[in-house]
Formats: structure tokens, C-alpha cells, sequence
């Protein structure tokens, strides 16, 4: 082990990353460097910064990601109208690779020939971590101290930090939730304690986002979203940025009872895992930009996107975003979104979001031939029946020879 000389651990502050930065001093008796990033958790990451210092960290790296998780990581992904399994919104798993990133540049910064996290050995997030690590740098070491360790329980961990006068007090200070949760701007997510029977209803007073559909004004909330080639650029007719974009539709959204989400899904380990997520704002986005892509993309491109979405999916939940695939995936995306421009109106009531108006200078929607009024001509309706007989002929043909479906 004494060739590991320094470490970049991935560090919350917690209970957990804290007894890893010591442990890590004890096992492989080497210096250890820091990253705390703010992802918009919710939480203050300035105090990772004391009680690193206390654990006698000497470089410590807090950095505000906020803008480059939403435009270069979430906004990406958006364009793609990306879900997991028909429902998840993929909060954590987006994160991962910006994280791998810093992880991976704090080292060459700082001579430092492994990293550190502290997912555990049965979870996506070691896959991710580890996954975005390699193909960044593919001779770092990395250690997984979950993988390695004995300090399987939170009674452990505590007995660990008595034993060698590690600060826990701002562990012990506070209730500790019975779930296990990881935030970002774009969700907060909720695993551990009930949830572990997936028979039984998540508690009221588990979500921190937003009120429950039933306590949701009585009144309906409109929001209009405009659009620049995919991306939301403006709010209510106010230009934000993309972080400012995401919490202003969290805000909004959980006011709303929008976005919460309560799945069982398929870890990339093998097991399945139950679940519950808020994600309001990415619910919105989700929904708006559909809509806007109804009036500006070509049918076959949109039903290319479709069919191209849960592989695209599928690779940043298994933690592949800094893969060829993915990266080849992206430029077909992003291609596709160069006209997907205008505004969407969106009506926000008692947790559902619906589109109530789209429009754009780029739209497809040619009123004079969609109309059911008179449409001067625009479209012969006779052409239809040689477009009917042209599909349906190797039907006709199999039917003429004696296939018959209805024998089946």
C-alpha cells in the first residue's frame, strides 16, 4: 500500500467521508486532498472546509458547479427527453460524470495518483465514479473503501470515529434522517429505512421539495418557457441562466406538487432497488420540451429520438457518459435540436404539468393544411387512397395467397 502517496477523495462532509479521509491516513498512510462540489444540494458546503481542516486535510478543494452540471450535463441530457425505464429523470446519475471529472483534474493538479468515493460496493454510484475515472485517466488507482473496509453498519463507523478522536459532533447534533438522500439541482432522491419494502408508502413527511399533490393550490400556476435550441433560455419573458433556470422551476414546481416519483428500478449491479424522487423542475422541462419539439422537429427525426432514448438513457444510468457511444449519441441529438426554437406554455396544477400552447418561427405546423375547415386546396384528400393501397399492398398480396392472421 505505501505506494499510494496522495489521494483525491470525493468529500460531503459527512459522517461517512469523514471516517474515509482517516481511514485512508491509516490504511495507506498517505496525504489526503479533498473535493467538495456544490451541485446545488441545498446544503452550506462552505463547513466541509473545517471539518476537513480538523481531520488535518492540508488542500482542500470547494467549488461552485452549479452552472456547468445544468448547461454542460442536465441541459445535454434534456435535449434528449431522457428517462430511465420509462420514469426516471436520472438526478443522480448525471451527476456522477462532472464529478469523475474534478475528481480526475484535482489529481493531476495536485501529483495525486488516486482517487477516492465513498459509494458503497453495492450501488450505480461506484460504477460511475469509477467508470468516468478510467476513461479520463486510465492509469489512476482508485480506492473504494466500502469495498474494502468491515464498517458495514453507521454503529461502526461511530465506534471508529471515539476510537480515534475524529469531530463527529456535527454528525451527532442533528436527527439523523432515516433515509439514505443525495441532491442536486436537478432532484433529491431517497433510499434506505421504509422504503426498503416496496409495499409500503413512502411517509409524508419524507419529502422536502414539495407539497403533496392534495395541498397544491386550488388555483392553476402558467409558466411560459422559451427555447433556443433546446435549451431554456427565458423565463416569463426573463433571460436566466441554466442553473437559475433549474432552481426557478424547482421553486415553482414543488409549490405545485409537481415532480415526485416513487419507482423500483434495475441497478447496473444486478439487483433491483426501490426508490422515491423529487425532481419538479426537471419534470416541467421534460414536458415543455416535448411540446416544443411537436412543432419544430420532422416526424422521422422525432421518432428517431424516440427509438435512440433509452439506449441514450440506458448508458448515462450505468455510467457511461464519457464513452464513444454517448458521445456519438449527442451530436445526433444536438443536431436534431438547431431549429428547436419558440416558447412553450405550461400549466402547473395539483402535481401534473400540462402544455397548453406552443409556438415558434421555426414550426412545421402548417395551419391551411392541418385545418378542418376549407383549406383552398392545400391538400387532396384523393391522394389518400393510393397512399392507403400502396401501404397496405404486401398485406393484400399475403391475404390473396392464403394467409389468414385471423387463424392465429
Amino acid at each position: 500500500m505505501s505506494e499510494i502517496n496522495k489521494v483525491v477523495l470525493a468529500y460531503s462532509g459527512g459522517l461517512d467521508t469523514s471516517v474515509i479521509v482517516r481511514w485512508l491516513q491509516d490504511t495507506y498512510n498517505c496525504e489526503v486532498v479533498t473535493f467538495t462540489a456544490d451541485l446545488g444540494q441545498g446544503e452550506e458546503v462552505e463547513p466541509a472546509r473545517a471539518k476537513a481542516e480538523a481531520l488535518g486535510v492540508k488542500e482542500i478543494y470547494i467549488e461552485d458547479l452549479r452552472e456547468e452540471f445544468v448547461r454542460d450535463y442536465v441541459f445535454p441530457m434534456f435535449r434528449a427527453n431522457t428517462i430511465y425505464e420509462g420514469e426516471y429523470l436520472l438526478g443522480t446519475s448525471i451527476a456522477r460524470p462532472l464529478i469523475a471529472k474534478r475528481l480526475v483534474e484535482i489529481a493531476n493538479e495536485t501529483g495525486a495518483d488516486a482517487i477516492s468515493h465513498g459509494a458503497t460496493g453495492k450501488g450505480n454510484d461506484q460504477v460511475r465514479f469509477e467508470m468516468g475515472a478510467y476513461a479520463l485517466k486510465p492509469g489512476v488507482k482508485v480506492i473504494a473503501p466500502w469495498r474494502e473496509w468491515d464498517l458495514n453498519s453507521r454503529e461502526k463507523l461511530m465506534a471508529y470515529c471515539e476510537e480515534r478522536d475524529i469531530p463527529v459532533d456535527f454528525a451527532k447534533g442533528k436527527k439523523k434522517s432515516p433515509y439514505s438522500m443525495d441532491a442536486n439541482l436537478l432532484h433529491i432522491s431517497y433510499e434506505g429505512g421504509i422504503l426498503e419494502d416496496p409495499w409500503a408508502e413512502a411517509e409524508a413527511d419524507m419529502w422536502r421539495w414539495s407539497v403533496s399533490p392534495e395541498e397544491a393550490p386550488d388555483q392553476p400556476t402558467y409558466l411560459e418557457l422559451t427555447y433556443e435550441k433546446g435549451d431554456i433560455v427565458a423565463i416569463n419573458g426573463e433571460a436566466m441562466s441554466p442553473a437559475t433556470v433549474l432552481a426557478y422551476l424547482n421553486k415553482v414546481g414543488g409549490e405545485n406538487g409537481v415532480g415526485r416519483l416513487d419507482i423500483v428500478e434495475n441497478r447496473f449491479v444486478g439487483m433491483k432497488s426501490r426508490g422515491c424522487y423529487e425532481t419538479p423542475g426537471g419534470t416541467i422541462m421534460l414536458t415543455a420540451h416535448r411540446g416544443i419539439e411537436s412543432i419544430t422537429l420532422d416526424r422521422e427525426a422525432a421518432h428517431l429520438k424516440d427509438e435512440l432514448m433509452p439506449r441514450y438513457a440506458k448508458v448515462i444510468y450505468n455510467g457511461f457518459w464519457w464513452s464513444e457511444e454517448r458521445k456519438m449519441m449527442q451530436q445526433m441529438i444536438d443536431y436534431s435540436q438547431r431549429n428547436v426554437n419558440g416558447d412553450v406554455r405550461v400549466k402547473l396544477y395539483k402535481g401534473a404539468v400540462s402544455v397548453v400552447g406552443r409556438r415558434s418561427k421555426d414550426s412545421l405546423f402548417d395551419e391551411s393544411i392541418a385545418t378542418f375547415e376549407d383549406d383552398a386546396g392545400s391538400y387532396d384528400q384523393k391522394d389518400a387512397e393510393g397512399f392507403i393501397k400502396l401501404n397496405a399492398l404486401r398485406m393484400r398480396i399475403a391475404a390473396s395467397k392464403g394467409r389468414s392472421l385471423l387463424d392465429d
